[in-house]
């Protein structure tokens, strides 16, 4: 840490104990940056310091501060001026109050530091103030002057180091007022189970494995460039049609984050997920199941009926089918006993003759 240069000198004042230390920016801008230049000749586009009333360029020496009143009046601000500001926090980091690390709205957050001891002296106060924080399980507020200015700030434990958190203060944090639709919107529970859903599958990921995608790929740019060869370039993307429906492009979202897991897309239903309200929706799905059985028996009841009338039909025309046979069976059997009764009578007659 002692390698990283300091942009503060000063001490922690824990009550009556003071703590020397030096402030170390604790994060890196690893952007890449880029040069104005004239396109015609590739020449440097430089930004000079002119005086407005001498027309000439002024070097770093003779440039001060100044305040521009109202009506445009410069009025002089010298460092001198600001060395007599009546701050206890021009040179000293005052801790005001301990507090849990959840009362401290990360919109505040601005710039992080690390606190190194400042000298041997300092290791036994820096330890203590350390292990306290701690144990409390809480974190230190605290008020100190950086930069022309009295800023808040808040110190945690980060491994074996104390580390410091630039804070705004509360009134410079603006209220989300207009942010929210205007139009009143609900959403409902099938909604929020597939939300639930595509949360459940992109899961959680190290934030370790991150990182900054397009910074490498202007490195390529760059270096292709030099290399005097074409730039590569990465292929569009397909483009898909807008949609409109929340459930549709929910359940997209779900099959492909199992896609891109190795999972089957056919697992992106919705109904097979173990949510919180599956076992209120089972019993509904049976009964589902149920309905669709009854209304298959009855629409089998109903091609029955309907197909009655036909069967009726035959079976009558069968009966009286039936019944003509018999009947004229009947005669023909009526006929032939009254024609062996006459026989038998003409007979009986003759033998008597």
């Amino acid at each position: 840490m002692l390698h990283v240069r300091s942009i503060w000198n000063g001490a922690i004042s824990f009550g009556l104990v003071s703590i020397p230390i030096k402030l170390v920016n604790a994060t890196e801008n690893r952007s890449i940056a880029f040069r104005q230049i004239h396109t015609e000749d590739g020449g440097r586009i430089r930004y000079r310091k002119v005086c407005e009333l001498e027309d000439r360029e002024v070097s770093q020496a003779e440039i001060g501060k100044g305040y521009e009143d109202a009506d445009g009046t410069i009025i002089p601000i010298t460092d001198e001026d600001l060395s007599h500001l009546p701050l206890p926090t021009a040179k000293t980091i005052e801790i005001v109050a301990f507090v849990p690390a959840d009362r401290i709205d990360p919109l505040q957050m601005d710039s992080a530091y690390y606190l190194a001891a400042g000298g041997t002296p300092a290791a036994k106060p820096y330890t203590l103030l350390r292990e306290a924080l701690k144990r409390s399980q809480k974190v230190a507020i605290a008020k100190y002057a950086l930069r022309g200015r009295e800023r808040l700030g808040m110190l945690r434990v980060v491994e074996d180091a104390i580390a410091m958190h630039g804070l705004l203060w509360p009134d410079e944090v603006r209220a989300p007022e207009g942010v929210a639709p205007d139009a009143h919107v609900t959403v409902n529970d099938k909604e929020l189970d597939l939300a639930d859903a595509l949360m459940d599958t992109l899961g959680e990921i190290e934030l370790d494995e991150l990182h900054d995608e397009y910074r490498e790929a202007l490195e390529e740019v760059v270096a292709a460039k030099a290399a005097g060869e074409a730039p590569p370039r990465t292929p569009e993307p397909a483009k898909s049609g807008k949609v409109l429906d929340l459930m549709a492009a929910l359940e997209k979202s779900v099959r492909a984050a199992k896609e891109s897991r190795g999972e089957e897309p056919g697992e992106a239903e919705v109904r097979s997920l173990p949510q919180r309200k599956t076992a209120r929706a089972a019993p509904k799905q049976a009964s589902g199941k149920k309905s669709t059985a009854a209304a298959k028996k009855a629409a089998a009841k109903k091609t029955a009926s309907s197909a009655s009338p036909k069967k009726s039909t035959a079976k009558t025309a069968q009966g009286a089918k039936k019944t003509a046979a018999k009947s004229t069976t009947a005669k023909s059997t009526a006929k032939s006993t009254a024609k062996s009764t006459a026989a038998k009578k003409t007979a009986s007659r003759k033998r008597t003759a």
